[in-house]
């Protein structure tokens, strides 16, 4: 892969492309827009619904907290209430530290964080989402979260997220990426915005340390492959969300969702 080699080039790992990585499904999409003279505007990018928006920017949150739950009801997983979520920053102790440090996940998420991230959905939630539109909610869906998945293999390989597990690790990605992306894909098409997308994304990037740093593991296994936000806690806190979004509102998914709309 590219990514591949333009590291051993540099001779650098492909983790510390990553940040750059994150812009490549955006150029791609960019590239095929511009090449067949699709509007910007019908694969997603305009304003959108301002409250699906909000949602999109704090939904993260508490399926962080749900994944947190989920790990910590595993046997041989604590709670570290002395952790620090943010390294050379010292936080409130108890609770008002926790607060703080969720405080600081949003406001930096939905910022620094939904810029990059939007590098990656303007591609995945944008392009593609509108390029495959016509085979419905749950096929598109699950298509990209495979896509996205195998797309995070060659930093996965160097270390990234599993790095004891590297190989087995890309499955493991690619299994989260496809229990995330319905709730991506979810949030864009009531948005009417791929940048509900980029918001979720980049709450859920600061956010997810918050399940590294105070659910403590006995062991690799658990800790990277189990009591994580990319791990089996991750994936089932997502599935419920699923779920949910299956029984109670699952949304028509077309071509229409995307094109023709204004903000108001």
């Amino acid at each position: 892969m590219a990514l591949v080699l333009i590291s051993d080039s540099l001779d650098v790992s492909p983790i510390a492309l990553a940040p750059a990585y994150m812009f490549s499904p955006m150029v791609a999409g960019l590239a095929v827009c511009l090449s067949r003279d699709i509007r910007l505007s019908d694969v997603g990018l305009r304003r959108g619904r301002l409250r699906w928006l909000a949602i999109a920017a704090v939904v993260a949150l508490p399926l962080i907290g749900l994944t947190l739950a989920f790990a910590l009801a595993v046997p041989g997983v604590d709670f570290d209430p002395t952790a620090t979520p943010i390294p050379g920053f010292e936080l409130p102790p108890g609770l008002l530290g926790v607060a703080v440090a969720v405080g600081l996940a949003l406001v930096l998420g939905a910022t620094v964080n939904a810029i990059f991230a939007f590098g990656e959905e303007f591609g995945w939630r944008g392009y593609l989402l509108w390029e495959l539109a016509p085979w419905g909610f749950w096929k598109a869906s699950f298509a990209i979260g495979a896509l996205w998945g195998i797309w995070h293999t060659p930093v996965i390989v160097a270390g990234y997220n599993y790095p004891s597990f590297p190989y087995i690790g890309v499955l493991a990605m690619t299994v989260a990426c496809l229990s995330f992306s319905p709730v991506y894909t979810y949030v864009v098409v009531r948005a009417k915005s791929v940048l509900a997308a980029a918001l979720l994304h980049g709450v859920f990037n600061g956010s997810a340390g918050l399940v590294v740093v105070y659910a403590t593991a006995d062991g690799a296994a658990l800790e990277e492959l189990v009591a994580s936000p990319v791990g089996a806690a991750g994936v089932l806190a997502f599935g419920v969300a699923a779920i949910a979004i299956a029984v109670l509102d699952t949304p028509t998914l077309s071509r229409k969702s995307f094109s023709g709309y204004r903000a108001s």
